[in-house]
Parts: C-alpha cells; sequence; structure tokens
C-alpha cells in the first residue's frame, strides 16, 4: 500500500503538538540557581600555602594549561650552628581555561593538596586571552570548595587522626595531675 501524501508532514505536526501542550522543565538560570552535584568540576581552585612548587601539576598536564614560576630563597639556621636550607617561593601560578579540559590530572598528581575542584563555573570572559587566571583568583576559589564527605560510620579511625587525639589526651592527663613535690623536696 502505497503512503498517503502528506502523512510525514501530518506525524511532524502532531508531535509539535503533544511537545507544545506539555509543561517545560527549563531551569530560567540566571534566575534560578540549578542545584548542582557534590563532586562538580567547577574550576580548580589553589591552596597557595600547600604548594611547594614541585611541577608536577604543570608536567602532568595533558594541555599544558599551568603556568608556574619561582625562585629559590634562603632560610637562616633554625638551630646556632645548623646549616642554612633553601626553598621555593611560588612567584606565579596561572591556569589557561581557554585551554583546560577539566581531567583533573593536576588535581590528581598533587603530591601536598594544593589545587582541588570547586563548584563555580560562572567566569565566562568576553575575551579569551582573560581566561587565563592568576593565583589571586585561583585562590578566591579555593574558600568555595566543599568539604570532603564524612568518613562512614563504620569505618576506621584514621591513623593520623587517632595519633593526634592519644597526644592531646596525654597532654591533658599529665596537666590534670597536681604537681605532686619530688623526694628531698619541701
Amino acid at each position: 500500500m502505497a503512503p498517503i501524501p502528506g502523512s510525514g508532514l501530518a506525524k511532524g505536526l502532531a508531535v509539535t503538538l503533544r511537545t507544545m501542550t506539555k509543561k517545560t522543565v527549563t531551569d530560567q538560570y540566571p534566575d534560578a540557581q540549578p542545584d548542582l552535584p557534590p563532586r562538580t568540576r567547577g574550576v580548580i581552585g589553589l591552596f597557595e600555602e600547600n604548594c611547594t612548587v614541585c611541577m608536577l601539576c604543570a608536567r602532568e598536564c595533558p594541555d599544558w594549561c599551568i603556568y608556574i614560576d619561582s625562585h629559590k630563597e634562603t632560610v637562616p639556621a633554625a638551630t646556632p650552628g645548623g646549616r642554612e636550607r633553601s626553598r621555593n617561593v611560588l612567584d606565579r601560578f596561572a591556569i589557561d581555561f581557554a585551554l583546560c579540559m577539566y581531567c583533573g590530572i593536576c588535581i590528581e598528581v598533587c603530591p601536598f593538596d594544593a589545587l582541588f575542584w570547586s563548584p563555580e563555573f560562572e567566569y565566562a570572559e568576553t575575551d579569551i586571552r582573560d581566561l587565563t587566571h592568576e593565583r589571586d583568583k585561583l585562590r578566591e576559589w579555593m574558600w568555595t570548595v566543599p568539604a570532603p564527605p564524612a568518613l562512614d560510620p563504620g569505618a576506621e579511625e584514621p591513623k593520623e587522626i587517632a595519633a593526634a587525639r592519644k597526644t592531646a589526651e596525654k597532654l591533658a592527663a599529665a596537666q590534670a595531675e597536681p604537681n605532686e613535690p619530688q623526694e628531698g623536696e619541701s
């Protein structure tokens, strides 16, 4: 049997009418902020105090969008007769978000927890050159990073926290005991 002429047009119009009568589920974005999942990859925040300028993030970045500059500084000896130390001082830390593909490799390889995902996503610019964000801007985003999820209630306490708790309990116990006089003291 031959198809009826115009049946394709009628089917298309039927789909259009069905869609027009349904309620829309579009969020009106600037007025209604989206509910983002907890692990949203928005932008990368920098916790500058933890950065040791090891350059792992820049070396492992597949897009080469991380720019780091530093210099060495001599730190005087901590004790008399000790030797001076040198340390790296961060001069520039920038990420070019026009190149970044948000893979997260830089965050994963950072051994000192200096980089974190922030759920911020509103950083559009009118000029592509303005998408290179320096460390001041990356630091601002650090404060929007959500706290890590709580441990499983049945999980063991981390060994670092257990060791710190034991030390604090010993100090509290030592301070709570009255100072007993030593033999030979009056």
